[in-house]
This record gives C-alpha cells, structure tokens and sequence, in this order.
C-alpha cells in the first residue's frame, strides 16, 4: 500500500489529539458534541493549542472542558464574556480567547454581558448554540424558541402576544461597531457541517489577528428537550429552524471573499 493511501486510511475515524476520549454526557444526537469535534479541529489546524484558554457558563456547554484538552474556565450562569474579557486582559492580549454558550445563558440571563464585551472592541469570538430551548434544564422556552414551539413552559406553542418573538441574536449584534464578523451556520448535514468549520475558522483567525470581536451561532439538536429522535431533529431544523434563522454571514469586515 502506498504510503498516502496508508495516511488516508488512518483518517478515517480521525480524532483530534485534543479530544478527551470518555463516555458523553450528551444526550443521543446532541450537536454540542460535534461543535468540540470542530472546535478541537479547528485550533489544532491553527496551531494555538497552547494559547487558547475556553470558557463555558451554566448550560450544556459547562461540559466541554471534560472532552476537549485546553485550558477552560466555568463561569457563573450568563458571565462568560465578562471572564472571558479579565482572562485576555490578565494575559496581556496574547492569549486566543472564546467563550462556547448556549442560548438560555447568552441571550437570557447573559445578554447584557455578550451586548458590553462587544461594544467595548474586546478580541474575543463567541460560539452560540442555538437549540431553542433549555436543554439543561428540561425543555423550557428559551429567547430563541420558535413561534408556534412547544415547550414545558408553552405546551401549546409559544405565542407572540403571550411570550414575544424569539431574538435573532446574529443579527441583532450586526450592526454593532466593536463586531468584526457574525454568521450563523448549523451541523445537520456535512455540507452545513464543513461550512461552520470555515466559520470558526475565521472567527479565530479573526482574534489571531487583533481585529476585534468575532461570532458564530450555529443551529443545533436538542432531541431530548424537543422530544424528537435524533434522526427526526435533523429534519426539524430544516424545516423550523432554519426558516426563523436563515444561515448566513450578516457581518463581514474582514474583507475577504465569502466562505463558499
């Protein structure tokens, strides 16, 4: 066998040498363990394993520091911009810094902390999980479920004129000054899968640079709090998700062609 056939069959089943190999907390078809496949991915490709300190905050995220091999920091519920601000100031600027959050935690209880980090210019990225819902705690109405979505706390449907409009954070935070990119992608298929890679990617690339704050939301299962199959969640985000949050980049400032 030649030896790049022999180098192409050791990637398959490729793991990342940062990738904690142990039992998931996840749930069955949980997306939050595809984002630390990527995650871990994407900072070994650019090098800066040991620049890059993680920090996670109340929610499913809170357990990404037991698979992934970096630094990581666990913040109080909704706080994670803020620590994630004092660790790249504490570290004189040097360090890659980013914050892995769900929807509950950023765009509930820690929106005023996210809406603060960028507009005071921080070098920081952020990585939103958008489930629509509360998956830590049992399937609750978060800022971002849907419009017609059941929850524990809207078993009819969420409604307007009773619970509000879900918050489309990507594109609420675009026309801020101190944001250099936002872009929403999704993992449902390997398509979308690749192109949130790229955007990670970037949002990184981004920090490396001191250009300034970078984000990334990206629309994920949560088959235990939508009480779907794994497989029937996929389809739900086709069909749900993406048609309230339509993926794509909402800001760019980088200057660079568009990720294809």
């Amino acid at each position: 066998m030649a030896v790049n056939e022999r180098a192409e069959e050791r990637r398959v089943g490729f793991q990342p040498d940062l990738v904690i190999n142990q039992p998931s907390h996840y749930c069955p078809g949980c997306h939050y363990g595809i984002l630390t496949r990527i995650l871990a991915e994407v900072i070994e490709e650019l090098g800066i394993a040991g620049d890059t300190i993680g920090v996670s905050a109340v929610g499913c995220s809170i357990f990404t520091h037991v698979y992934m091999d970096i630094d990581f920091i666990d913040a109080l519920h909704g706080r994670a911009p803020e620590v994630a601000s004092g660790v790249k100031a504490a570290h004189f600027g040097k360090k890659i810094v980013f914050t892995l959050q769900g929807d509950g935690d950023l765009a509930a209880i820690g929106m005023g902390d996210f809406i603060n980090a960028i507009a005071r210019g921080e070098h920081l990225t952020t990585i939103f999980l958008n489930n629509a819902n509360y998956g830590t705690t049992g399937g609750q109405m978060a800022p971002t479920t849907i419009i017609g979505q059941k929850s524990t706390t809207t078993p009819a449907g969420r409604k307007p004129e009773v619970e509000g409009y879900p918050i489309h954070v990507a594109e609420l935070i675009a026309s801020m000054q101190g944001l250099v990119y936002s872009a929403r992608c999704a993992v449902n298929t390997v398509k979308n899968t690749r192109r949130t890679k790229k955007a990670i990617t970037k949002a990184l690339r981004i920090q490396m640079e001191g250009r300034g704050y970078s984000f990334v939301e990206v629309l994920s299962a949560c088959p235990a709090g939508w009480k779907l199959s794994p497989l029937d969640s996929l389809k739900w985000i086709e069909e749900n998700q993406m048609r309230e949050f339509p993926l794509g980049v909402f800001k760019d400032e980088t200057g660079e062609a568009a990720d294809s």
